[in-house]
């Protein structure tokens, strides 16, 4: 029952943060991608599990989220040279280090919403076949 009210609750933050890039810099790239976690999180809760999906997601975000750290104008700098400076002030991101680090941090959560799924996947998946991952 936990994981169900998680995936529905993560399905709908994800939908909502989707629809909130429409006035992002980059929507084309930013609206795919919660759309990715929402479907993923909804299925999920409905018992519907795909593991491979999972760490397909895990893996290309994660990816993501290297190059932003490390990115000019990234989290790295956004530590460094700005002091880590407050990223949730307002709405509109103003400073590109703004951007990237609410961007990086974003990944981070959807990553951590994949894991616990494709975790649960392989537990489910060893239930039903008698063996332990």
């Amino acid at each position: 029952m936990g994981l169900r009210i998680f995936n529905y609750l993560f399905a709908f933050l994800f939908l909502v943060s989707a629809i909130l890039q429409y006035n992002d810099p980059d929507p084309w790239l930013w609206i795919p991608i919660y759309l990715f976690g929402a479907a993923l999180c909804f299925l999920a809760a409905r018992g519907k599990f795909y593991r491979n999906t999972y760490l397909a997601g895990i893996v290309v975000f994660g990816i993501y989220a290297v190059y932003l750290l490390f990115t000019q104008d990234g989290v790295l700098d956004w530590i460094n040279e700005h002091d880590s400076e407050n990223i949730a002030q307002t709405m509109k991101a103003t400073k590109p280090w703004i951007e990237d680090t609410r961007e990086f941090f974003g990944l981070l959560i959807l990553m951590a919403a994949l894991l616990v799924n494709y975790i649960s996947a392989r537990k489910n998946l060893g239930h039903r076949r008698g063996v332990t991952f």
